[in-house]
């Protein structure tokens, strides 16, 4: 199949069990016939709201001088966890 953009031959590839065709020129991106309905379930499994809301993990304290005391950490180098359309659209 190819590009209905550029004319370029289409790169199927399949992640986590749904079919992607994706063009390697312009980065356009097709799906076949009930793949976007196996996106939307997964997603909505993953991403189904919690029945009680998330606590915070940490409290904030300050000290009488206003200082944090030795909870200030960075957390800079953390990476942000990838969502699961992330990880599929992932090129």
């Amino acid at each position: 199949m190819k590009c209905p953009i550029d004319d370029v031959a289409l790169v199927m590839s399949e992640r986590q069990g749904i079919e992607v065709d994706y063009c390697p020129k312009c980065r356009g991106v097709w799906l076949d016939r009930g793949e976007l309905d196996k996106i939307i379930e997964r997603s909505a499994a993953i991403e189904a709201p919690s029945r009680y809301a998330e606590e915070p993990r940490f409290r904030e304290e300050t000290q009488r001088d206003g200082s944090r005391g030795d909870r200030d950490h960075s957390y800079s180098n953390h990476r942000k966890k990838k969502s699961m359309l992330g990880e599929l659209f992932d090129f």
